[in-house]
């Protein structure tokens, strides 16, 4: 028996409504406000508030002649604004014996912060690489140490490193900074590839070792280039590691590539004549810049690396 044909135009009733009525019902229904809705948007602004007022008031301040800041007004915007306190804090403030800024120390931040960065990303990504599809044996008793390492606190491994380094020869030296912070900095990375290469389908590997793939071309011609997500997550998390590192770069480093962290206590601590508020200040925000500008320019591939697996296990 065939079925009736409906007419649903000639059943008002039974006719779906048009995509113009559907979007202004699903727009009213969005910008409806409920006691929820306010408490969730009145609880961001205070968070928002609690952490931007720290920096707004560092910002006034660096922009400040001494003369304003004495006399009062934390909150205040500079009558007579000058950018002389970020001069002397880059160029001209003393960090101790020398008066040459924090310059010095920004390059040699940046001596220790890249190849600190690229070297424990490559290494912790060969490790999660081989950790999760190269099963080879005790590979799980590797990945326990290696997690485990990332518990260890690093004030309690100062003094062997200290003496292991006195021993080589490199201690106070550059190549002796980045390798404690490639070492400290190897089971985070090693853990978040590790996990990011499991989501990987297993035929994808398999497809590769068919047609020939050995251990490192699968690695540089399949893997490597589908972990963009998860290297920027790993980029970010060492880079803002290694550049607000303090007592690595103080214990090791040596006189002669003292970080930004070390010259801005310098600053901060040397008493010489009257306590200069403003170049502080400035001298602080030059040293978290580049962190902060980071996270802003990366923060979209942030996001995407975690919700890919970087937290997945």
């Amino acid at each position: 028996m065939t079925q009736p044909i409906i007419d649903h135009s000639a059943h008002p009733a039974m006719s779906l409504p048009s995509a113009p009525v559907r979007k202004a019902a699903v727009r009213k229904r969005v910008r409806r406000l409920t006691a929820a809705r306010i408490g969730i948007y009145a609880f961001l602004f205070t968070a928002a508030l609690f952490f931007l007022l720290p920096l707004y008031v560092m910002i006034v301040t660096s922009l400040k002649p001494m003369a304003e800041i004495r006399a009062g007004g934390i909150f205040a915007l500079p009558h007579a604004a000058t950018l002389e306190p970020w001069r002397q804090a880059w160029s001209g403030v003393c960090t101790g014996a020398a008066c040459e800024g924090i310059r010095g120390g920004f390059w040699n931040s940046v001596l220790i912060t890249v190849p600190s960065t690229l070297l424990t990303i490559l290494i912790g990504a060969v490790n999660g690489y081989a950790l999760s599809f190269w099963r080879a044996r005790g590979a799980n008793l590797l990945f326990g140490v290696l997690l485990a390492g990332a518990f260890v606190p690093v004030q309690v491994m100062i003094y062997p490193l200290v003496r292991v380094m006195a021993l080589a020869g490199i201690f106070g030296s550059l190549p002796a900074i980045v390798l404690v912070h490639v070492i400290f900095g190897m089971p985070v990375m090693t853990l978040l590839f590790r996990n990011y290469y499991a989501g990987v389908p297993r035929a994808l590997f398999q497809a590769a070792r068919i047609d020939g793939g050995g251990f490192w071309r699968i690695f540089l011609q399949v893997m490597l280039p589908m972990s963009l997500p998860i290297i920027v997550v790993a980029g970010i998390m060492q880079v803002t590691g290694v550049w607000n590192d303090y007592i690595l770069g103080l214990v090791f480093a040596g006189r002669d590539h003292l970080p930004m962290t070390v010259e801005l206590n310098n600053v901060i601590m040397t008493t010489t004549g009257t306590r200069q508020y403003n170049v502080n200040m400035a001298a602080t925000i030059l040293t978290a810049l580049l962190p902060l500008a980071l996270y802003f320019v990366s923060g979209r591939w942030f996001v995407r690396g975690i919700a890919a697996g970087a937290v997945k296990g």
